[in-house]
């Protein structure tokens, strides 16, 4: 694997800037002793001139690579003409993103924001107020069923409805008026279903769990589900959509289309941070003037760099790339089986790779790969999480695979 990353670096270590790091960041993350200086495409590289294979792609918010040209020449234009006007002004860059947005997702309308997390906070007020307004659920009475293990971010009301403790413990007290049912269990969705309900909030994938992929007709069947019930399906493909499986959204593989559908991450190109909710009109239309809003949202260089981001994928290459090369990525994951993996669940370019327990937990596989030139990052356990920037080509592919196997190989 060979990469070309050409300019200076700093000069500092990486362990001067760890170091350096200790006592003015909050220890909210504890991330690999790599410190990134430069990046292009599917290569980072460090303070030291080191150059490594990012596979982890910012948990799929570099779906198109660091520094794609064609979303750096936007955001270049852009810097020139209008970065911010808030909400306050119209500017020429929103409605076109909109626009096209809302066509290449297939529903009518959009709410920018700017997080993942505040695209779910938003779907959930969307959700109430249809449910007050359109479905006639009584005042403070509505409730959304989610899932088990569910990853949506980690807001307080967003922790209020996870199932992992380490995002929980010490933030109470908790946002009441979630039910949490079985992930893939359609009866216990349905039996947690009632008049209440105003939607069934889920991951089609769940990305933070494992890359944890439902059975073949469980989607289909939340719909099915949340259609007789006269409740909304919001589905959050922030992780999951933009083209990481193989398709636009991970919903097209059983031809599934949402209600609310809640957009994040790839959506700013690694560039900007860019979310959306993205719905149908009539739900989105409960919103007035002052009920809900961001300054940043949807501001002109957001909105410049999300269009170019639809563009590459109106052309439907990048869906095709993580398709073929996801079945290189199934097919090597699959020969490791038996052989330092106990299992993987995989779709276009994204894998949850268990690690025999014996050979390490998932941080110190993830460590032995970093000393190899791959970067990946642990989930639970013994598991890492592969999601490669679409943009990787087959050689690069398989030479990550090599490098999983000898670290396995080598064993504790």
């Amino acid at each position: 694997m060979t990469a070309h990353i050409d300019g200076p670096v700093r000069t500092r270590s990486s362990a001067d800037l760890i170091s350096a790091e200790e006592p003015v960041l909050a220890h909210n993350y504890h991330p690999l002793p790599v410190v990134v200086a430069r990046a292009e495409g599917t290569w980072v590289q460090d303070v030291e001139g080191r150059r490594y294979l990012d596979m982890l792609a910012g948990y799929s918010a570099l779906n198109f690579g660091h520094r794609h040209p064609a979303l750096i020449e936007a955001a270049h234009r852009q810097l020139d003409r209008l970065t911010l006007t808030s909400r306050a002004f119209h500017n020429d860059r929103l409605a076109e993103f909109a626009e096209r947005l809302a066509e290449l997702t297939g529903l009518d309308m959009v709410l920018p924001m700017n997080t993942g997390a505040e695209a779910v906070e938003s779907g959930i007020k969307v959700a109430r107020k249809w449910a007050y307004e359109v479905k006639g659920v009584p005042a403070d009475r509505a409730t959304i069923v989610v899932a088990a293990e569910n990853f949506h971010g980690r807001t307080t009301t967003i922790v209020s409805f996870s199932t992992d403790e380490t995002a929980r413990a010490g933030f109470g007290p908790f946002t009441p008026g979630f039910r949490i049912v079985p992930f893939n269990d359609l009866a216990a969705l349905e039996r947690a279903v009632d008049e209440t309900t105003a939607a069934v909030l889920i991951e089609p994938i769940q990305g933070e769990a494992g890359v944890v992929i439902p059975d073949e007709g469980y989607l289909t069947g939340v719909r099915e589900l949340t259609r007789r019930a006269g409740c909304l399906f919001v589905a959050d493909e922030i992780q999951s959509g933009l083209g990481r499986t193989g398709r636009t959204l991970a919903l097209e593989h059983e031809g599934v289309v949402p209600d609310v559908l809640l957009l994040g991450k790839a959506l700013g190109g690694g560039i900007v941070p860019v979310s959306a909710v993205v719905a149908r009109r009539d739900v989105l239309g409960v919103l007035r003037p002052g009920e809900h809003g961001s300054t940043f949202g949807g501001n002109p260089l957001a909105a410049a760099v999300g269009t170019a981001v639809v563009e590459l994928l109106e052309s439907g290459e990048f869906q095709r790339r993580a398709a073929e090369l996801g079945a290189i990525l199934r097919d090597g994951l699959t020969g490791l089986v038996g052989r330092g993996v106990v299992g993987f669940r995989s779709r276009g370019l994204w894998a949850g790779v268990d690690v025999d327990p014996a050979l390490g937990t998932g941080r110190e596989v993830s460590a032995r790969l970093m000393r190899e030139g791959v970067l990946v990052k642990d989930t639970h356990g013994s598991t890492i999480r592969l999601a490669p920037p679409l943009t990787i080509t087959e050689e690069e592919l398989v030479g990550a695979l090599g490098a999983l196997e000898k670290v396995l190989e080598r064993g504790v």
